[in-house]
């Protein structure tokens, strides 16, 4: 879901890897690293300014409790069964937890465009870099949760605020 949440962001899922290595296994340890060095010396440097918007916005989607309430579903819904007496496919769940991911990605970018204060859906969308579809149905997911809020109108377009935590 990292990997994911970095693509998603512009990172870059390259930039992370995981491998389970043991402390006799020198050598794989060794490779694993020079590895994962060459693969980051092509992702380019990091600097974190550059990247700390991005960098916040993916901790916001981490910390969800949407998606932290699926994760910790994960073996009661692949292995067990939910309360309908119904077991889902390992596949079905990564296909739920990339979708939410995304869902909880997108909701977070306009979180973060709202922080500048009341904007339009269009004004949204251009900030965010989503679709102006995408933002609507998005805005109205927050909204329903009380995390954004119409302010008002300028003319007739309306603008949208961050409501505070």
């Amino acid at each position: 879901m990292v990997r994911q949440l970095l693509d998603l962001s512009g990172i870059g899922a390259d930039r992370v890897q995981i491998r389970w290595v043991s402390a006799a296994e020198g050598q794989l340890f060794a490779d694993s690293v020079t590895q994962l060095s060459r693969v980051t010396e092509k992702c380019g440097p990091f600097v974190l300014e550059e990247f700390q918007s991005k960098v916040d916005v993916v901790e916001s989607v981490l910390n969800s409790p949407r998606l932290r309430w699926l994760i910790g579903m994960n073996r009661q819904l692949t292995q067990r069964e939910n309360v309908f007496h119904q077991k889902i496919s390992k596949d079905r769940f990564k296909q739920l937890i990339e979708g939410i991911a995304q869902d909880e990605y997108e909701k977070a970018l306009i979180l973060a465009a709202l922080e500048k204060g009341p904007l339009s859906v269009r004004q949204i969308a251009a900030a965010s870099g989503l679709p102006v579809y995408t933002v609507s149905i998005r805005l109205g997911e927050l909204e329903k949760c009380g995390l954004a809020d119409l302010q008002g109108f300028e003319g007739t377009t309306p603008r949208f605020l961050k409501v505070a935590a």
